[in-house]
């Protein structure tokens, strides 16, 4: 088998896109927070999310002015999201055929979201089983950029760092790769095109599909 026996994917914006159910939580959650607060466009959003619901929330505080408790516009927004989470959500164009290609080699899901969340969106979409381990924020060490996650699941499937491939939308991806050691894969249908310029990735894909084609054919 050419390419990498392991294959570790982030979810928001490389195998799902969740940014209208995203959205629509937290602007439920800044509303509940101040009735009348104005929301903010989906447009608006995408660039405020992949480092975790917290910073999301942070980030989003100051758009709409308001000074509110993080730890409070943190809960508001969960318990929101949790109420919606698979409303939109849906897995990208060549996702599911790209998996499918894939079989034959190790996955694993590596997020900042909480990983009870990731976990019951991939298995509300019926692709749980394709994982060997799903990890997401409060599951490991530290949040990514930091490698803590990556490198425990190099070590729970006896993966050599050379062997392993990261596959992620954003500059966050890049470097927990770098961190890590290991390559990777940039989408370019996600959620942080800009921060792949500034953080060029390996190689870039349009789907999930072609990097099976790509993995098949020896080029990593």
């Amino acid at each position: 088998m050419p390419g990498p026996s392991l294959i570790v994917f982030d979810l928001d914006g490389t195998l799902v896109d969740s940014l209208a159910d995203i959205a629509a939580a937290l602007n439920g959650a800044l509303a509940r927070l101040s009735p009348g607060t104005p929301g903010l466009a989906v447009d608006a959003v995408r660039p405020l999310v992949g480092s975790g619901a917290r910073e999301l929330v942070a980030r989003a505080l100051p758009r709409v002015g308001l000074d509110a408790p993080i730890e409070e516009a943190l809960a508001a927004f969960v318990e929101c999201y949790r109420a919606g989470l698979l409303n939109e959500t849906r897995p990208y164009p060549g996702v599911v055929a790209g998996l499918d290609r894939l079989r034959n080699r190790t996955l694993a899901v590596l997020t900042n979201k909480p990983g009870d969340m990731s976990r019951a969106i991939l298995s509300g979409l019926g692709l749980a089983d394709r994982f060997v381990r799903i990890y997401g924020g409060g599951d490991v060490p530290g949040r990514k950029p930091d490698p803590a996650g990556l490198e425990r699941l190099l070590v729970e499937t006896r993966t050599p760092v050379a062997s392993a491939l990261l596959v992620g939308d954003s500059a966050v991806d890049v470097r927990t790769a770098r961190n890590g050691g290991v390559a990777i894969a940039g989408v370019s249908y996600g959620f942080d095109q800009a921060g792949l310029v500034s953080d060029p990735p390996d190689f870039m894909v349009d789907s999930l599909e072609a990097l099976a084609v790509r993995l098949d054919g020896g080029n990593l």
